[in-house]
Order: structure tokens, then sequence, then C-alpha cells
């Protein structure tokens, strides 16, 4: 029952935490530590509740996904969001990833470096709200190849645990002048392809800490995160409008400084 109870609470940690800009690996991380489920199976099965909350994506944006197989508006160069604007958008985090995943997973998934890195995101944010231009881009329609680049760039602040790719890839999308809405949307799109790769990698070197008396943990961690990314995914795009990223900022310091205090000294 103990390993059902760290299941259910880490998918609602992975499902709040993976596409609101506060970083779920970073959570992850921390509450893991918290609750003393650390190690490979700990790690492996960060994997397989991340694949819940992919999958809740893929269902909120089922028919734009879709719509991306469409070669027909690149061909007439229609102004309308397609499969290149994806390409330019996570290309540089697959390079990125490609190039630091080793030194990532060794040395930098640890309590420490994850409150390094909710900070630095933090003021990346607060900075990003406070001199963001005007949009141009109030749609993922309107949003141009540069913006979709431009905002690549930012996700690839990523690959570091704690920064929080949501809110690398919203704080980028502001600054590259789109709006919070058209912003968070391109971020939940582009985080699928990597994400999807990411795990489908370290699911294949972790597959041997998998077995069979782990399929009920591991099924109710999948589960819940996707459950509750489904009305995450929702509720944070209504809130986005009205409060803006500062909130979640002031929220990522107040948890560094709190766990660094309580866990850390």
């Amino acid at each position: 029952m103990i390993d059902i109870l760290i299941a259910f609470i880490l998918g609602v940690v992975e499902g709040l935490a993976e596409f609101l800009p506060i970083s779920s690996t970073g959570h992850l991380i921390l509450v893991g530590h918290l609750l003393g489920f650390e190690g490979e199976k700990a790690k492996t099965f960060e994997i397989v509740i991340q694949l819940g909350a992919i999958l809740a994506i893929t269902i909120l944006y089922k028919e734009r996904l879709v719509s991306l197989f469409n070669i027909a508006p690149i061909l007439k160069k229609e102004k309308k969001f397609n499969a290149i604007h994806i390409i330019l958008g996570v290309l540089p985090a697959i390079v990125a990833g490609l190039l630091l995943h080793g030194i990532i997973k060794t040395y930098l998934f640890q309590p420490q470096t994850v409150v390094i890195g909710l900070v630095a995101g933090a003021f990346l944010m607060i900075y990003a709200e406070r001199t963001k231009p005007d949009p141009t881009a109030y749609s993922l329609d309107d949003l141009t190849y540069r913006q979709a680049f431009m905002i690549g760039l930012f996700q690839c602040l990523a690959v570091y645990p704690g920064f929080s790719r949501a809110g690398s890839t919203i704080s980028g999308g502001l600054l590259a002048k789109a709006s919070y809405r058209t912003a968070s949307e391109f971020s939940f799109l582009i985080a699928l392809p990597v994400m999807i790769g990411a795990t489908s990698l370290d699911l294949l070197k972790s597959w041997n800490h998998l077995s069979v008396s782990d399929l009920p943990m591991f099924t109710v961690g999948f589960l819940t995160s996707f459950v509750v990314a489904l009305f995450a995914v929702v509720t944070f795009l209504k809130w986005l409008e009205r409060i803006g990223l500062t909130p979640f900022a002031y929220y990522r310091i107040l948890l560094a400084f709190l766990f660094t205090i309580f866990v850390l000294l």
C-alpha cells in the first residue's frame, strides 16, 4: 500500500507540474527525496508517469496534431500553423538533449541543482513578464517560423532540471511577441516530440529495472498523472491570461527557499 500511495502522490505532482511553469522534474526529484523514493526504480517510474502526461496533451490537442500531417498549407505557403513550426520549435532542444543527456542525468538530477534551476527559471519568468513586447501572434496560426525557432531556443534551458520546460518556452514566447495562450499552447505541442523521444530513450535504458510486481504501482502513477494533467492544462490556460507568470515564479522561489532551509541545510 505504501508503494501505491507514493505512486498516487507522484502521479499528482507530475500531472500538475508537467505543463505548468514550475518544473515537473524538479518537483519529482524534491518530492521523491522527501518520500525516500530514489534510485533506479524511481527514475524509471518518473519516465512512465511522464507518458501519462504526454497522453493527456495528445488527447486535448488531437485535432491540431492530426492537422500537422496535412502538408497542403506548406505547399501553398499559407499562413497557417504546420509541421515546420513544430520542427523549428523542437530542433534546438533535441540537439541540446543529445549532446548533454549523459552529463545531465549523471550530475544534475539532485535536489541542490534543482533548487538553483527553480530560482533561475523564476527570474527568467519575471523578466519576460515585465519586458514582454505587445504580441503579434494571438493564435497558433499567427505564429511565424522565426517566433517558433526563438521559442525552441528557450526550450533548451529546460535540459537543466528545475528550470521548467513550460516556464522557459512560455517566457520565450512572450519575448517573441506571442500572447499568453499562444505561447502556452505552442509550449505544450513542442513538448510532445521532445518528451516522447527522451522518455523512450530513458525507458529503453531502464527496462531491466522493471518487474511484474511493479505493475500496480506504475499503473496507478500513469493513470493519476494522465487524469490530473487533463484538468491541470485546461485550468492553467484559464488562469494564465488573468494572473500571468509572476505568481508561479514567486512560488518557485518560495519552494526553493523552504526546501533549502528545512531539507538541505
